[in-house]
C-alpha cells in the first residue's frame, strides 16, 4: 500500500468498444491522470489511451479531481477504485470544541472491505484522529501516474 499526493484530473473518454458478445457499442469511461494543467491532462490521457484503443476516441470531459491523495494497492485483485471521505478530528484550544474537516481520497481495492482495510493501513501510520465518513465505489477504470523519465 502506498499513497501519492499530486494534482489529479478526472478524464472521460468516449469510444466504440467491442463487448463480450462481439458487438460494438459506444461507451464512456472515466480515468484519472496526474498532470499540472488541463492541457497536459488531455495530452496524457490521449497518450495513455492510444495504446489501448484501436480506432478513434474523444476526450469528452476533463475536471480537476478533489482527491487529496490516492492510495495505490499492490494486490493483483485490487481492480476497483473507491472514493473515501475522511473527517479529521481536532480540538479547538480556545473553545475546547471538536472540529471536523473533510478530506477526499481515492483508494484502490478489490472490495469495499478491502478499501476500508487499505485506508486503515495508510492512516494507521499517522497520529491523526479520523473517522471514515463514507466509502463508495466509483466508475473510474484506471489511474495513470506521472512517470519519472
Amino acid at each position: 500500500m502506498r499513497s501519492k499526493t499530486a494534482i489529479w484530473f478526472e478524464c472521460k473518454i468516449r469510444y466504440e468498444k467491442v463487448m463480450e458478445d462481439g458487438l460494438q457499442k459506444k461507451v464512456t469511461e472515466a480515468y484519472v491522470v496526474d498532470a499540472l494543467s488541463f492541457s497536459e491532462a488531455e495530452e496524457r490521457i490521449i497518450e495513455e489511451m492510444s495504446s489501448y484503443i484501436s480506432g478513434e476516441f474523444d476526450v469528452t470531459d476533463i475536471k480537476k479531481a478533489a482527491y487529496k491523495e490516492i492510495f495505490f494497492s499492490d494486490d493483483e485483485m485490487a481492480d476497483r477504485w473507491f472514493k473515501a471521505k475522511l473527517q479529521f478530528i481536532t480540538i479547538d484550544e480556545k473553545t475546547e470544541k471538536e472540529k471536523r474537516s473533510a478530506v477526499t481520497y481515492l483508494v484502490q481495492a478489490g472490495t469495499f472491505n478491502g478499501a476500508v482495510k487499505n485506508i486503515e493501513e495508510v492512516m494507521g501510520g499517522t497520529m491523526i484522529d479520523y473517522v471514515i465518513a463514507s466509502v463508495a465505489e466509483t466508475t473510474i477504470m484506471d489511474v495513470y501516474e506521472h512517470e519519472k523519465k
